[in-house]
């Protein structure tokens, strides 16, 4: 296997596991306010990933950086591209962090008040941009010959776009509320948290049907035979999802939820390949695995290193999880927050 393509694999592992993680923390984040109806069940909430929050985001940090090292023309075009939208992301997150160490600092009411604000917008917003981002890879975007991006912010916002926005808000948020049901033991949270996966995941399985027409309408992904059967098992597998949760099956209906994420992800890689960017403007712009790359000897560095390194974070990572496996009662919000 050439390195290149070993390094297309690689992130695209890296991006699976990250919206994986990730899209129950900012769905429950995003929840907050809805499920959490008092200080001490917004308490509950917020320990359920407290423990793991920070870690998630590691993927994306890592993805970023093999981005970066693998196809540095990728990671110059694209953080050009999304430069608004990143530093609106990066604010979000920013709040997002200080809201959880700050949150339990004080006992006043405003102060929480605001906090829980900070966390349900920083979980929100970048939820909507990750999928206003993805659609805008696999539609294409306005870049030249010297992979130079040749548009602006308010030229990312399209009705796909914000379809593809709005459809991974909701599923995060449908994530969230399902994790939520595996990770607390008061019935009234747990009750609550499947009405609101209910609630969202109907919509979200409306947008995901919208998404699919439009991704097929205005991409080149239908090409693709793996990456429409990806989608359609991931679609599967959603509808799986929220048939369980109303049948209060919640650990399969968190396992199909998170199933339908890793499809999707990988039918969007699937779509993409052998391209990383796609210019709206011309096929020979593309930038692609080949064009874009770090030389064969950066590469091979790289594999060495990551050969090393992965299998350690992942071993880390799943030892985070068995430590705090157990299910969060309300003496557990107690303290921190």
């Amino acid at each position: 296997m050439e390195l290149t393509v070993l390094w297309f694999i690689l992130i695209t592992v890296l991006f699976t596991g990250f919206f994986f993680l990730e899209g129950f923390d900012y769905g429950v984040g995003t929840l907050l306010p809805l499920v959490g109806r008092s200080d001490s069940q917004r308490g509950q909430l917020l320990r359920t990933i407290g423990p793991v929050w920070d870690g998630n985001e590691v993927w994306m940090i890592t993805a970023g950086g093999a981005l970066f090292a693998a196809f540095p023309h990728v990671y110059a075009t694209m953080f050009s591209a999304f430069y608004l939208a990143l530093f609106l992301m990066l604010v979000a997150l920013i709040l997002r962090g200080t809201a959880f160490e700050l949150r339990g600092k004080l006992e006043c009411p405003c102060w929480r008040k605001f906090w829980d604000g900070a966390i349900c917008f920083g979980s929100a917003v970048p939820a909507f941009l990750w999928g206003v981002a993805v659609t805008n890879l696999i539609a294409g975007l306005p870049i030249d010959a010297n992979m130079h991006y040749q548009g602006g912010f308010f030229d990312l916002l399209t009705p796909y776009t914000i379809v593809g926005g709005l459809t991974f808000l909701l599923v995060f948020a449908f994530h969230g509320a399902a994790f939520l049901s595996l990770r607390l033991t008061d019935d009234t949270l747990i009750m609550r948290s499947r009405q609101y996966a209910l609630r969202f995941g109907s919509l979200a399985a409306l947008a995901f049907v919208l998404c699919f027409i439009m991704t097929l309408q205005n991409t080149g992904l239908g090409s693709s035979r793996g990456a429409v059967l990806a989608l359609a098992l991931a679609g599967l597998f959603f509808i799986l999802g929220l048939y369980a949760m109303l049948k209060l099956s919640f650990r399969p209906g968190f396992i199909c939820g998170s199933l339908a994420i890793v499809c999707t992800t990988v039918a969007f890689f699937l779509g993409l390949f052998p391209n990383l960017m796609v210019s709206s403007l011309s096929p020979l712009w593309n930038l692609t695995i080949e064009n874009a790359s770090s030389t064969e000897y950066t590469l091979s560095i790289m594999t060495v290193a990551a050969l090393v390194l992965v299998p350690i974070v992942l071993i880390y990572q799943c030892w985070t999880y068995w430590v705090f496996r157990q299910r969060v009662s309300p003496h557990d919000a107690e303290g921190h927050y």
